[in-house]
């Protein structure tokens, strides 16, 4: 009876937690000083639930300060100090995520995401969440390179396009660009932006090119080499020579000839082998060929040679009534 008792409560609590909406969110999150950082809060989707209210709240002193309100009426900043750098995800269902932008220091605190859903029976239940937000300085990141198209790194000439150097970290980041040189000679710089555009693309700007980015804090941070490749579209394509590796045998050359010619060599279906000897090496068709026209002119011979005998025949049967009626 007692076990009966507890997988009865059991159910119930399993009804209770998991039979509405349910908050996914992390413990804490770290943004970079100066940077942007992203808390997600996401639930999934049940039939019947409403979305009716989003809140964001933050802790300050000992009350939570609610700082972004979402009902029916739209979105609501709550506090100045948010406006024009908090945005909450609507685009995606199940998605209120915040996004903070230029994080300063005392931005670090606890920060709640709470949710009011209208469920089928026109009752209301609400879920909250707290992550922890967590403000460094952070030095840059390796950068990577990347371009501003779908060509990759090989592009044709008179194009335009960009080479991006893109690194994280606190900002303001600085970034360098370098292209190598031949013969070890020191790399020269060819630009001091993330980007590194091109307007058009030369044959004359083909290289490796490498990026750098540094930022208040830490050493300066170098990306991998990419080779740049600017294809010159004015020059007809050269043929292809064959190989010496893919020239033809003097037997290969011969059965290429004979292909040419019509010729086939007739195959032994049986053994597997290639037929020999007299008569043997002529084409299926030409043999085909003979015995149908023997076959015609037997058959000739034969109709001529009986059609010569008949009226033969009648001629005599002829006379032979005249005799007797004489």
């Amino acid at each position: 009876m007692g076990l009966l008792l507890g997988l009865l409560l059991l159910s119930n609590l399993l009804v209770v937690t998991y039979g509405h909406p349910i908050l996914e969110v992390p413990e804490s999150v770290t943004g970079p000083w100066k940077g942007d950082v992203n808390i997600p809060c996401t639930y999934g989707p049940l039939q019947g639930y409403t979305q009716v209210l989003v809140k964001w709240l933050v802790e300050r002193g000992s009350d939570p300060v609610t700082i972004f309100l979402r009902d029916s009426s739209g979105d609501h900043i709550q506090q100045a100090k948010y406006r024009g750098r908090l945005h909450v995800n609507h685009e995606v269902p199940g998605d209120v995520s915040l996004q903070l932008n230029t994080l300063e220091m005392d931005d670090r605190s606890h920060y709640t995401c709470e949710v009011t859903w209208q469920t089928p029976d026109g009752n209301q239940v609400v879920r909250e969440k707290i992550i922890e937000l967590r403000v460094q300085k952070l030095s840059a990141s390796k950068p990577t390179v990347t371009t501003g198209s779908g060509y990759g790194f090989t592009v044709p000439q008179g194009m335009r396009i960009s080479l991006q150097c893109q690194a994280q970290g606190s900002p303001p980041i600085s970034y360098v660009w370098y292209k190598e040189q031949t013969n070890n000679k020191e790399p020269i710089k060819v630009g001091v932006l993330s980007n590194l555009l091109f307007k058009p693309a030369v044959v004359a700007d083909s290289g490796s090119y490498f990026c750098t980015s540094k930022a208040r804090l830490g050493s300066e941070q170098r990306s991998d080499t990419v080779k740049f490749v600017v294809k010159d579209s004015s020059k007809p394509l050269e043929p292809k020579i064959k190989s010496p590796s893919t020239m033809q045998s003097p037997l290969e050359a011969t059965s290429t000839m004979n292909s040419s010619w019509g010729w086939t060599t007739e195959v032994d279906g049986y053994v597997g082998k290639t037929s020999a000897g007299l008569g043997k090496g002529l084409p299926i068709f030409a043999i085909i060929l003979i015995i149908s026209l023997c076959c015609i002119v037997v058959t000739t011979m034969t109709y001529i040679m009986v059609c010569r005998k008949t009226p033969q025949q009648e001629h005599v049967y002829e006379v032979a009534s005249r005799g007797k009626c004489l």
